[in-house]
């Protein structure tokens, strides 16, 4: 599914051509998604200007001055600029219109969302419980390791947790490890205070070079400007199972957890 820097590329892809614009229509489709599409949003949103985009974990958050569109993207879900003649396909269940362009949303699973919130959109249940964003100073190594105290849960899961830390998705969580040369199932609660300086690093360092480089191109994901990432080209771990270690060359292990493919180097992290 997108994650968080295919969200961020999205966002990156699509403000410079809606922010400032005035929503002239909104064309929904299927209002049927994970939740229904709030009949309201027409009325709320029509005839206004985007003031802000911005993303929060996975979401999408459009600021119109008189309360926020929420968007996710779901499992299978795109946000792209398209002109306003240009055919919609059977997946494409809404724009957003701002004159002769629009932001379609096309989502073959229906698993994404629109819906409206009024006040502070931090505060909506959606939101209100999410961790730190990563890539900002209030993910450090001294949180990271404050947390991951007498917690038996391991390493990868705990960091996959939206709780603790948002858009650590599964490719990223099992790069960021290799790269700290620490196990995915180890406990989090023995790392050292070393191993989450290592980590922390490390999963900035991944997930900047990932938005840099325009996000992975897996299964539907396509960018704001329907552009694929290409991410994937420098995957260490993730989707090698069975082939050599990067670093000492001894075929990589991969294993599943909690549903998930895990790839890891036995030999290359402790």
């Amino acid at each position: 599914m997108p994650e968080l820097p295919e969200v961020e590329t999205t966002l990156r892809g699509i403000s410079p051509h809606v922010l400032g614009q005035k929503v002239t229509e909104i064309v929904i489709r299927q209002p049927r998604l994970r939740w229904p599409i709030p009949p309201e949003l027409a009325e709320l949103v029509s005839g206004r200007r985007l003031v802000n985009a911005m993303r929060r974990g996975k979401y999408l958050l459009l600021d119109f001055g008189n309360g926020h569109a929420l968007i996710h993207l779901g499992m299978s879900g795109s946000l792209r600029v398209v002109n306003t003649d240009e055919p919609p396909s059977f997946h494409d269940h809404f724009d957003l219109v701002f004159g002769k362009r629009a932001l379609r949303y096309c989502d073959p699973r229906r698993f994404g969302c629109l819906l409206w919130v009024d006040g502070e959109p931090q505060l909506h249940k959606l939101l209100a419980d999410l961790g730190p964003e990563p890539l900002t100073d209030g993910f450090t190594a001294d949180y990271l390791y404050e947390r991951t105290r007498k917690r038996s849960q391991a390493i990868k899961q705990f960091i996959m947790d939206s709780k603790i830390v948002v858009g650590v998705g599964n490719i990223y969580a099992n790069e960021s490890l290799f790269m700290a040369g620490i196990k995915p199932i180890r406990k989090a609660g023995s790392l050292t205070q070393k191993n989450c300086e290592d980590l922390v690093r490390d999963i900035k360092f991944v997930l900047q070079r990932s938005i840099n480089q325009g996000g992975t191109t897996l299964r539907d994901f396509v960018g704001g400007e329907g552009k694929p990432g290409y991410f994937k080209q420098q995957l260490l771990v993730y989707g090698r199972g069975g082939e050599p270690c990067t670093r000492c060359k001894k075929p990589l292990k991969e294993v599943r957890m909690n549903d998930r493919t895990t790839v890891y180097c036995v030999a290359c992290q402790k």
